[in-house]
């Protein structure tokens, strides 16, 4: 049998031993850094050998891409769900993305951001980990932007520029100050005083 691309379709054995990987990889990775992790960790830690590894994923580079796609996957998940609890409310959808950051950023073992760690950890950018964390870094800018539309900002590609770079400040502030800092409670209400003064229409006073 095969899958949608033609490929052969991998058994129900191939998709545990990759899925085992892939989870003992992620755990590593994130809360020890992808440079410093080796794929003997990996393998120990999903108790396989290096064979099974390699059979699945070509070079520990294939393996911090899928790891990259994991999560991706649960960030627009994130996103969605924020976005999911104010389906009438435009410029609450953008705040509760930040309240949602904070909540998140306060729990015990969080590394803060995946992509920035990686950015942080591979110097060139044109390894195919930077490029990845580039093309999802361009793909938040743009749904920023649209939800910044969507909230009436007068300029929304100033208003995503800004709250992107307020967002990547948080990941950073959550590590340099720690998760129980005070500072992050600073989060939420900076957002919304950005998307507020971006999407005032009122004329300013002569």
């Amino acid at each position: 049998m095969s899958d949608a691309s033609g490929q052969p379709a991998p058994s129900e054995h191939d998709a545990e031993l990759r899925r085992r990987i892939l989870r003992a990889a992620t755990e590593l990775f994130y809360g020890e850094g992808a440079r410093a992790v080796g794929v003997e960790a990996v393998v120990r830690r999903a108790g396989v050998n290096k064979m099974s590894l390699y059979r699945q994923f070509a070079s520990k580079d294939a393996l911090l891409l899928h790891y990259l796609e994991h999560w991706e996957r649960r960030f627009w998940g994130f996103i969605e769900a924020a976005v999911a609890q104010h389906p009438q409310d435009a410029r609450a959808r953008l705040r509760q993305i930040f309240i949602d950051i904070t909540e998140r950023a306060r729990r015990p073992g969080y590394r803060g951001c995946p992509f920035v760690n990686i950015a942080a950890e591979f110097a060139d950018p044109a390894h195919p980990t930077r490029q990845f964390v580039a093309r999802h870094k361009a793909a938040l800018r743009e749904r920023l932007q649209t939800m910044a539309s969507e909230a009436g900002a007068r300029d929304p590609a100033a208003l995503a520029a800004a709250l992107a770079l307020l967002m990547e400040g948080a990941y950073t502030a959550s590590q340099t100050y720690g998760h129980e800092s005070a500072l992050l409670d600073a989060l939420p209400p900076l957002a919304g005083q950005l998307i507020d003064t971006a999407c005032n229409t009122e004329a300013p006073a002569p």
